[in-house]
């Protein structure tokens, strides 16, 4: 089969053909139509995990067609549309993953290749209402979204939320979960357009993060909130605190702009403020998940899809950080 490879740190990624995954007992191989990336898979190319042991081929997030079953494995599934949940080993307890958890795409090869063999109960039914490239957005942003929203923030009609950094995957889905769940939307971004992007999926308004005095002019217009959700971190977190509304909830979901700076614990216990964190999530997440996306019909924006001969040029993309939303390759 052909596979992206990785071969080494900084090592440009290669097409490349190498052997067909061997199908074992209770998995299933799934010829992959299309896969998404995330910024886990461009850190993984400049070495900035640990664990790492090439080659290797990259992706966490992929949907196709079932071509072949393992052993003990009902046949029905057999050409049927499927997508992943990568989030593999969460454990036995609900509220965080256990030693021996991971995520797709790194120990194990990806879905970033013409097969993948994947055990059964990480195997999911497609949404009926999305295409190939829509349903391989979907399940590594949605699940760390959808458990950041509702598990961690125990976010519910009413509240209101601020988004952070709503360019992102991840940003994406909270933003249209959220609205679902009918509640007040707000954005920040270091990018205009995706600001006005963002108030045209329903977003109430939102902030520039590079604009002087950005958090009083936000606060000015929308107030406090309820719930905040970021993935940057970084010395803007500070701001995030005084944006909070007493009794808020902060969930960090990841760390793009570093370490925490200046951050007032008087602040925190004074608003009695949650600082929650939150990492991809449980099977019964994903499987909530699945369900919201179903009940609401919703669909994974995406800022380019890619062919996979040009797959190279996504990850360019990620890197640059222009992009809205996902960017997919077609397998």
């Amino acid at each position: 089969m052909k596979a992206l490879v990785l071969e080494g740190k900084d090592i440009p990624l290669q097409i490349k053909t190498i052997a067909d995954p061997l199908l074992k007992a209770g998995k299933i191989q799934i010829r992959i139509k299309a896969a998404a990336l995330n910024h886990r898979d461009l850190w993984i190319t400049k070495g900035q995990y640990a664990g790492i042991q090439y080659p290797l081929v990259l992706g966490s997030d992929g949907a196709g067609i079932v071509e072949r079953v393992g052993a003990s494995v009902s046949a029905e599934w057999t050409g049927r549309a499927v997508l992943i949940n990568p989030s593999f080993h969460w454990g036995d307890d609900e509220e965080a993953q256990g030693k021996d958890f991971k995520i797709l795409g790194l120990p194990d090869n990806g879905t970033l290749a013409e097969l993948i063999n994947v055990p059964l109960e990480y195997v999911h039914p497609m949404p009926s209402h999305l295409t190939f490239a829509q349903a391989a957005a979907l399940p590594l942003a949605g699940l760390t979204a959808y458990r950041a929203l509702f598990k961690r923030a125990r976010t519910k009609a009413g509240d209101r939320v601020l988004v952070t950094g709503i360019g992102g995957g991840v940003a994406q889905f909270a933003l249209q979960f959220a609205q679902k769940t009918g509640c007040e939307v707000w954005v920040t971004s270091g990018s205009e357009a995706k600001i006005r992007g963002a108030v045209g999926m329903g977003a109430k308004g939102g902030a520039n993060y590079k604009t002087e005095g950005w958090a009083k002019q936000l606060k000015e217009s929308a107030g406090n909130f309820d719930v905040i959700i970021d993935g940057a971190g970084g010395a803007g977190f500070a701001d995030l605190t005084d944006l909070a509304a007493n009794g808020g909830r902060i969930v960090i979901y990841g760390g793009t702009r570093g370490n925490l700076e200046k951050v007032s614990p008087q602040r925190i216990f004074w608003k009695q403020l949650s600082i929650l964190g939150s990492t991809m999530g449980s099977p019964s997440d994903f499987h909530n998940m699945l369900r919201f996306v179903n009940e609401h019909e919703i669909v994974p924006v995406i800022d380019e899809v890619f062919p996979f001969s040009e797959a190279t040029q996504a990850f360019a993309k990620m890197e640059a950080e222009t992009q809205v939303g996902k960017l997919v390759v077609e397998i």
